[in-house]
């Protein structure tokens, strides 16, 4: 298993555990393809395995529902910058590894562009490590002709590129934030309640960080009108959005650790933000509805 490596003291150790990654059978089995929801391509990121953040389960319960010929791994997959502080590796991130990993074998092309929290990872730009491609940014044709560049994003981030300090000052009072909302989120799964972005509620609430995630999306999207392209997808905020600026489609795919949301292709080349707490509300509320109508079937 994943979590039989000690050496993640360091980036490059982290690669070198990486590497040596057995795909034992997950803890949780994998469900059959009958009924998968398909999709031409599918964009993930921010997912954070090695952390306490990470919903693993929902991410687990959308990798079970859904397929694509292509997925995308937009970057901050694992998380290099806590796994280097303190080791953390439960059976649902090893879980996640292995879904990954069967589906490049499978046949399942699988591009990842690592992000600043798997930044370890860059060094092997050009690379395939079984089925997995390393690019530092892609491009991508839709179905219907329109070009988009796939990137992280944390090349745009000016705190990134001016502060790095105050990047890991701001990672530990994120962390702190995520603690917070795992325990709302455990007193209301108890409720019964679904799950609830706290976080994600402050960020939308707060007027800088409102500001600061409006002049990422612009400057994102302005730098690819430079490059020609039709729009870009990426990740690094934790805020899944579309927009257009002058004509140029901007795509964030949200995370895996407040919203949980991916983004997906159609195979006619339509685009669409899928908010999965919510696919798993209607799809419970459509299981209810049958079982009711079962019974009231039964009883007549």
């Amino acid at each position: 298993m994943f979590g039989e490596c000690d050496d993640f003291d360091e980036g490059r150790g982290a690669v070198s555990a990486l590497s040596r990654f057995r795909p034992t059978p997950p803890a949780v089995p994998e469900p059959g393809d009958d009924g998968r929801r398909k999709f031409r391509t599918i964009w993930i990121s921010d997912v954070h395995l090695g952390t306490k953040g990470c919903n693993a389960e929902l991410l687990i319960d959308f990798l079970d529902n859904v397929d694509s010929e292509t997925m995308y791994l937009v970057g901050d997959i694992i998380d290099g910058w806590r796994l280097k502080k303190k080791f953390y590796w439960p059976a649902a991130h090893n879980d996640i590894v292995w879904r990954i990993l069967k589906r490049a074998r499978r046949g399942t092309r699988i591009v990842y562009i690592p992000g600043n929290h798997d930044e370890m990872f860059r060094q092997f730009t050009g690379l395939n490590f079984g089925g997995v491609e390393i690019r530092r940014a892609a491009f991508h044709d839709t179905a219907d002709g329109r070009r988009l560049m796939v990137l992280h994003g944390d090349e745009f981030d000016a705190v990134m590129l001016a502060h790095r300090w105050l990047a890991f000052v701001g990672d530990a009072a994120y962390g702190a934030m995520m603690a917070l909302n795992r325990w709302v989120n455990a007193v209301r799964s108890r409720l019964g309640l679904p799950y609830w972005s706290l976080s994600k509620m402050a960020k939308h609430k707060v007027k800088n960080a409102v500001e600061f995630i409006s002049r990422y999306e612009e400057v994102v999207a302005r730098a690819a009108a430079q490059r020609g392209v039709d729009g870009v997808v990426c990740g690094h905020i934790h805020t899944a959005e579309f927009r257009l600026f002058d004509g140029v489609e901007y795509w964030n795919d949200g995370d895996w650790v407040e919203g949980c949301n991916a983004l997906v292709e159609h195979f006619d080349g339509r685009m669409e933000i899928l908010h999965w707490p919510e696919e798993i509300a209607r799809r419970e509320a459509a299981a209810a509805e049958q079982a009711a109508s079962a019974r009231i079937a039964e009883a007549a």
